[in-house]
Order: C-alpha cells, then structure tokens, then sequence
C-alpha cells in the first residue's frame, strides 16, 4: 500500500494532459499552464484525455516522484472548472481514486474554526 501524506494542497489539473508525459513534462505543465512551484509541497493531479489514468506528481525534497493509475475499465470522475486547476481534499482525492464523484456527493454538515 503506497501512501501519500501531503503537507500542501492537492491541485487538480481541470484539462487532460498527454499520458505520454513524465516528470519533466508535467513540471513544465505546472510552470506554464497553472502557474505554479512544482516544487512545492503541493500534489499535482493530472488525467489524460480518455480520463482512465491519472498521475500525481509530488515534490519529496530531494526529487520528484511520479504516480500512475490505470483503470482496465471505466473511467475516473474528474470535476471541471473555469481556472486551470482545483483544490482538493484529501477525502475528495480519495474519493476520485476510489471510483466516486467527489461531486455528485454532498458533505454532512461539520464543525469547522471558520464557520460562525
């Protein structure tokens, strides 16, 4: 079981991205298209255009790894916006990876320091 413990935000890239990229063509991709520091310490989510792979880029200090899923069948629920990418929960990325739309769902209402 590979887990990811991220110290930053999880960023979904909203446009599908060529599957044939790796490391260094996501990092352009994170520099040009999102406008971000890929070396951050923020989760980068990409899918490809087919939407049956994602790959997370994470910075892990000394370097950067790269994650692949595939499905064999079906295709991940990937939500759209109007900026290049979206943040996400760790819940909601779960949720991505698990086969749920993080969407359709609708939260129960919880405690939080913000709310009045």
């Amino acid at each position: 079981m590979l887990t990811l413990l991220p110290t930053g935000r999880i960023l979904l890239s909203v446009q599908p991205v060529d599957g044939r990229k790796g490391i260094d063509g996501l990092v352009g991709v994170v520099r040009a298209t999102l406008e971000r520091d890929p070396q951050s310490n923020d989760l980068f989510v990409f899918r490809n255009k087919r939407g049956d792979r994602l790959k997370i880029l994470a910075w892990m200090g000394d370097g950067f790894a790269l994650y692949l899923r595939r499905l064999e069948r079906g295709t991940f629920a990937f939500p759209t916006a109007d900026t290049p990418d979206l943040a996400v929960t760790p819940t909601q990325l779960a949720m991505i990876l698990g086969g749920l739309d993080p969407i359709a769902t609708r939260p129960r209402k919880r405690f939080s320091k913000t709310s009045a």
